[in-house]
Parts: C-alpha cells; structure tokens; sequence
C-alpha cells in the first residue's frame, strides 16, 4: 500500500467508525430534543452497536468474494443516508432507526481493514494496519471533539449532516483505491456463511474474541457514560467541553499506533497482556472523576492506549492465521467487539442513573479484570494459516472435488 491507499482507507474508517460513535458527546441533548428519558440515553449508542453487529454477520464476509472497492465504495452511500435519517429525526423511533441502518452499513471499517491485509506484504501487514485503523481511533476518539463543538455551535442535527456529507463525499473516492486480491475460486455466500460460523469454535480465534468482547465493554463504559457526570455538578460542562476529552483519548490511542510494528516484530502477545494491566490501572484514575479532571485525562490516555494496542493485535494475530479469509475472520471478531460495545453503552447510563459515577467505575474495571483474566487464563497457540476457498470448503463440510490423474492438495 502506498501512503496515499493508506491516507484513504484511514479516513474511510474514521468517517464510517464516527457515525455510530458521534452521538456520545451529545447524548444529553438528543434527549431533551427526542423525549427520550435520562436511563435510556445509552440506546442512541447501542442501536448502531446492534446494526453494526448485523452488519458484521452479514455483510463483511461478502468481502470474501466480491470486489471490496465497490463494496466500500455502496456501504459509504449507505452509510450517509442512515446518518441522515438521523439528523432530520423528529422523534426518537427516526432517530434509532436512522442510527441502526448507518450502523450496519459502518461495517465498511471492517470491510476497508480486510482490504488493507489483503494487499499488505506479510512483513509489513501490522504497520499497514496499524496506520489504517488509527482512521479508526480519529474517527471514535476525534469525532466527540468536532461532535462536540458542531453541537455547541448548531446543535446536535448537525454532527449527523456533516458525516452524512463527508460519507457521500468518500464513497466515490473509494472506486479510486487499487486492484485488491483476485478471488477467482471465490465460493458462494452461503459457504462463506457456515464457514463464518465455524470460526467461532477455533480456541485462537476465541480466546481474541473473548478479550475484545471485555475490553470494548470497558470501553463503552467510560465513553458512552462520561458526558453525564461532567454535564452535572460540580463541572457542568458543555457538549463542546466534553468533546475535548476526546484529545486525551486521541494522544492515547496514537500513541498505540506503534503496535502494529511490534505485531510484525512478534510481540503481539507481549503486547496484549501489558496492555490489559494498563486498561485495568486506568480505571483508578478514572473513578476520581467527581473531583479531579488531571487524573480522569491521565486514566483516559492509559485506557485508550490500551484498548488500540490490544486491538491492533488482535487483528494482526487474526489475519495472520487466516489470510485467505480475512474479511470473516475480521468480521467474526468485531461481532465481539460491537456486543461488548453495546454492553458497556446499554449498562452505563443505567448504572449512573442508580448509582452516580462508582457504578460505571467498577463495572469499566470489571470488564478490564474479565479481559486480563481470559488472557491469563492461557491463550492458545496460533492457529495454522488457512487457505481462501480451499479451507472454506473443508470447515463447511464440503469435500473438494479434485482433476482426473492428481492427488488432492495437502494442508
């Protein structure tokens, strides 16, 4: 990939990635605007979470065997008419349907991701993807901040219209990016389905699962709960405030960038669980924050390095072992990521509701805990690579057929 694939497919996840998250630093408002109730806040999240979970099961492994450009390339066009559904909304069944449909069609992160690892030398796939999902990283971390200072300027309806614009924009530039893997022996959509299920039973690509399932959790947690109590007392700050902590997390996640590298260099599992204490010790400082914004920044910058670092891993560790099926294997391991996402967005609002700020704290620490744990507990030895169709075939039950006179392949 050259700098300019690169540049491209970077912003192509931050704009996608920053729909279903733009909402958090405006929850408040939304609210007040939809009539929806101050316990209910975290559904604006969750709903795109849910449409991003269906989307991941049943769009990304289409990337398998279809031409991912243009793929990209509809899921963006779609994208940009859920996010305006979202910003004409005048009642809250608009707002979540608009939210669910941009959701499903954000799974063009995944999508872009498989692209990246596709054509990436193997050598250097975990720089290459590094670089790439911190267009992620911009787009969930970043967005709040412009999120924040449209809302305070134009109001809310205008955070959606400006990613409906900026999607629209992309989706022709996506034509532009170059040839992606041929796939000529590509099988049909239902193998690739029943293929995409059986991932779920492999212990490696479990045991990744399961970490980002607790660690998007935590996640979510802070994100999807932090704009409640610094909008109450004693900060009472504005949307346009509370965006602004989404620098701390952008320095934090950045700074993470570099994984990727250490991916390459084979220290992915090092990583990971140096990673994991880290999301865990950051939840300390952010359980201060009722009275101490320095340390609620400090344990911002540490949860979200972790988070990108345990991530970037992840996704390096993955398509590594399977490389002729990248687009399901990254699939299958976001559908963790989006139920953890739910998870953290769906429970927090109604912990803070009950229980003031301690509440969030130790359910985000709870979530970090879990996620130390399973990679504690011993993490599977990698997976063999996997062929393309060859081994979709043998995970679906499928006997491959062989040519008169020749010996069946071997694995």
């Amino acid at each position: 990939m050259n700098r300019r694939t690169r540049l491209l497919a970077a912003v192509v996840c931050g704009a996608a990635v920053a729909s279903v998250y733009a909402g958090q630093p405006v929850l408040a408002p939304m609210g007040r605007d939809l009539d929806v109730p101050p316990d209910s806040l975290g559904w604006f999240v969750a709903a795109g979470q849910l449409g991003y979970l269906a989307g991941l099961v049943l769009l990304v492994p289409l990337g398998d065997m279809l031409d991912r450009r243009r793929l990209i390339a509809a899921h963006l066009a779609l994208v940009s008419a859920g996010t305006a559904v979202t910003a004409a909304a005048t009642a809250a069944w608009a707002a979540f349907a608009g939210l669910a449909v941009a959701g499903v069609f954000a799974v063009v992160v995944q999508t872009t991701v498989a692209y990246t690892a596709a054509v990436s030398p193997a050598a250097e796939r975990g720089r290459d993807l590094g670089i790439v999902t911190s267009g992620v990283v911009i787009g969930i971390l970043g967005g709040r901040v412009v999120a924040g200072a449209l809302a305070d300027a134009w109001g809310w309806r205008s955070v959606y219209l400006a990613l409906a614009v900026l999607a629209a924009v992309l989706a022709p530039l996506a034509l532009t990016l170059p040839a992606a893997d041929a796939r000529p022996d590509a099988p049909g959509y239902g193998r690739i389905l029943r293929s995409f299920g059986g991932l779920f039973v492999r212990p490696l690509f479990l045991g990744r699962g399961l970490v980002a399932f607790f660690l998007f959790a935590s996640f979510g947690t802070l994100w999807s709960g932090m704009a409640l109590p610094l909008a109450g007392p004693p900060w009472h700050l504005d949307e346009a405030q509370i965006g602004l902590f989404g620098l701390a997390g952008l320095a934090g996640a950045l700074g993470a960038a570099r994984s990727g590298r250490w991916g390459d260099a084979g220290h992915a599992r090092r990583v990971t669980g140096i990673a994991l204490v880290l999301l865990l010790a950051s939840w300390v400082a952010i359980g201060q924050l009722t009275w101490s914004l320095p340390l609620l920044v400090l344990g911002v910058i540490l949860l979200d390095f972790a988070v990108q670092a345990v991530h970037v891993s992840n996704q390096h560790a993955l398509t590594a072992a399977y490389p002729g099926r990248t687009g399901s294997a990254i699939g299958g391991y976001m559908v963790f990521y989006s139920l953890g996402s739910a998870a953290g967005a769906a429970a927090t609002t109604a912990l803070f509701d009950a229980a003031g700020w301690i509440g969030p704290t130790v359910l985000g620490a709870t979530f970090a805990l879990c996620a130390l744990a399973v990679r504690t507990i011993g993490e599977p030895a990698p997976a063999p690579a996997l062929g393309a169709s060859r081994r979709i075939r043998a995970d679906s039950g499928c006997a491959r057929a062989t040519m008169p006179g020749k010996s069946p392949p071997t694995e």
